[in-house]
C-alpha cells in the first residue's frame, strides 16, 4: 500500500542565528528563529512523512516545551522519524519539497539539502528533490520575515 502525507513549517528571520535548511547551513546575515535549530524543510519534511504514516506531527513527537530539544539538530529529529516509521512497518519512498523564501539564493545549496535529507531517510540519489523560490515581494515571506516549506512524501508498506 502506497500513503502520502502532506508537511508544512514557518519560522521568524532574525539576525543572529544560523541559517540552517534541509541540514545545510548556508551563509546569511540572518537565520530563522525556533526552539530547535529552526530548519523549516526538515520541519516540513517530517510532518509529511509522520501523516503519511499516521503518526501524528512534529509537535507530538518533539514538543517546543520540551528543553532536551532545545537547539535539536532537525536532521536528527529526521532520523528518529525515520526509525519510528519504519517500526510502524513503512518505508519512505520519496520526498518532494519547496522552500519559500526571498534571500539568500538556494540553488547553490539544493544538492547538499537533498543529499541530507535523503541520508536521513535512508533514500538514494534522486529520491528527494528540493526547490526554491521567494515570496515575490508579498507577505511575510517576501518582506524578508520569514521563511516557510511545504514537503509531500510518499511511503509504502513493508
Amino acid at each position: 500500500m502506497t500513503r502520502t502525507g502532506i508537511g508544512y513549517d514557518s519560522h521568524r528571520l532574525l539576525a543572529g542565528r544560523r541559517l540552517i535548511l534541509g541540514g545545510v547551513e548556508i551563509e546569511s546575515d540572518v537565520g530563522l528563529d525556533g526552539h530547535s535549530d529552526a530548519d523549516v524543510l526538515t520541519h516540513a519534511v517530517i510532518d509529511a512523512v509522520l501523516g503519511a504514516a499516521g503518526l501524528g506531527d512534529i509537535g507530538q513527537h518533539f514538543p517546543d516545551t520540551d528543553p532536551e530539544f532545545a537547539g535539536a539538530d532537525s536532521i536528527g529529529l529526521l532520523e528518529t522519524v525515520f526509525r519510528r516509521v519504519g517500526e510502524a512497518g513503512f518505508r519512505v519512498g520519496n520526498v518532494d519539497a519547496t522552500v519559500v523564501i526571498e534571500r539568500p539564493k538556494l540553488a547553490p545549496h539544493r544538492r547538499a539539502m537533498e543529499a541530507r535529507l535523503a541520508a536521513a531517510l535512508g533514500l538514494a540519489d534522486g529520491e528527494v528533490n528540493v526547490k526554491a523560490t521567494t515570496g515575490e515581494l508579498v507577505g511575510f515571506v517576501g518582506r524578508g520575515e520569514g521563511a516557510a516549506a511545504l514537503a509531500i512524501a510518499t511511503i509504502e508498506t513493508g
